[in-house]
């Protein structure tokens, strides 16, 4: 087990390519500055630092993938939206875990 899978826990990657397939709301929680050098296609960027302040745009969705460049701050980000009281939030990890699903 590697070091930032001890950290945060092992990520599903077909529980995350099942529901990508599904046309989970994707959303990358780096900065602006970071999302505009590339991302997932499809992806919104809204930052950590921004989630709690936009959580309307999280209501009704069946899932949602969270994901950033080493996987701390989508774990972050899925806290707060736990904390908040939304479900099925699937923590991606990486851009790179991400894109490599979507592209599966």
């Amino acid at each position: 087990m590697g070091f930032f899978s001890a950290l945060f826990g092992k990520t599903d990657n077909s529980q995350l390519t099942e529901v990508i397939k599904n046309n989970a709301f994707l959303v990358d929680v780096r900065t602006p500055a970071e999302f505009s050098a590339g991302s997932v296609k499809g992806a919104v960027n809204i930052p950590l630092d921004k989630i709690s302040v936009q959580l309307a745009k999280f209501e009704n969705k069946k899932n949602t993938v969270v994901f950033c460049r080493s996987g701390n701050r989508s774990a972050q980000a899925k806290r707060i939206l736990e904390h908040h009281g939304f479900q099925n939030i699937i923590n991606g990890a990486t851009l790179q875990n991400v894109n490599k699903a979507v592209n599966e």
